[in-house]
């Protein structure tokens, strides 16, 4: 037979209160994870356009003058920097809503980055916010960790696909780029673990290019584009690495907390079928 059912409730309160302090702990975590993500990913960011226009594309960034080698940099670096401000986006919660609603506006629009022509330029539009979970509750804190990933990794997909345009924009990149098989490539890049080999969060392909006048003429090309990875961001941030570490050790402390309260709620359900049964029951 169950125990008494407010003996259950007692021990569900006060796994509840210790879920909360973990949820507190956790979303230290991320703002503080987050924070040097975004300060790393500008690093990144700005070694791999390095590394594309000096080794991968160098006659191409000769062929510029001066100032639109400067202004090239300055749209990397703003495009960096709004990338690591919409980060902390990410972490927002119901604290700020009156801030939120009040920049909602100014978050819908889209940032765009003069280089040559303001039109059709690359911009990151905010992403819609992340749910504000039960902090009570561990399976809503399960959910909002992996919207919180999710986002993150969005975040890094979309400022690559940016750069790249930027790139391709200031007559550095090829003018038609293969964008299935870039994201193709860029898929089976992320879904490795392994760190990959040359420059960091960069694709490097050889792809075989049709001629548009003789279709049965084509040659090998080599692409090199921009692709922000999670894994090597991380692997050259010692900070961020540590941050990641932290994380990891919050999420085992919740698993093992939500698997018991999972527990005294199936315990709690048992022992209330049971009184119920007995109320209803009669010789």
């Amino acid at each position: 037979m169950a125990r008494a059912i407010d003996l259950i409730e007692r021990d569900i309160a006060a796994l509840q209160e210790a879920i909360q302090a973990i949820a507190a702990e956790l979303y230290s975590a991320y703002a503080s994870y987050l924070t040097t993500l975004g300060q790393a990913l500008q690093k990144q960011l700005i070694l791999a356009s390095y590394h594309l226009c000096t080794q991968g594309y160098p006659e191409n960034f000769l062929s510029l003058s001066l100032n639109q080698r400067q202004q090239l940099q300055q749209a990397i670096r703003n495009l960096g920097q709004q990338a690591a401000e919409l980060l902390l986006t990410c972490i927002k919660n119901e604290n700020n809503q009156e801030d939120e609603e009040d920049e909602e506006d100014e978050e819908d629009e889209v940032v765009t980055y003069f280089l040559s022509d303001a039109s059709n330029l690359p911009r990151i539009t905010s992403f819609p916010k992340i749910f504000t979970p039960d902090p009570s509750n561990p399976i809503e804190l399960a959910q909002w960790q992996q919207s919180l990933e999710e986002m993150t990794q969005q975040v890094l997909k979309n400022v690559s696909h940016e750069a790249n345009l930027l790139l391709q924009k200031a007559s550095i990149l090829p003018k038609k780029l293969p964008e299935p098989v870039l994201e193709a490539a860029a898929a089976v890049s992320e879904a490795s673990a392994e760190v990959m080999p040359g420059p960091p969060n960069l694709l490097n392909l050889v792809i075989e290019i049709e001629n548009e006048q003789d279709a049965e003429d084509s040659s090998l090309t080599q692409i090199m584009a921009i692709n922000l990875r999670l894994g090597e961001i991380e692997f050259a941030d010692a900070t961020l690495a540590s941050a990641r570490r932290q994380i990891r050790n919050v999420l085992v402390q919740l698993n093992k907390l939500g698997r018991e309260y999972q527990k005294k709620q199936q315990e709690r359900s048992v022992a209330e079928a049971e009184a119920a049964w007995r109320a209803s029951w009669f010789e």
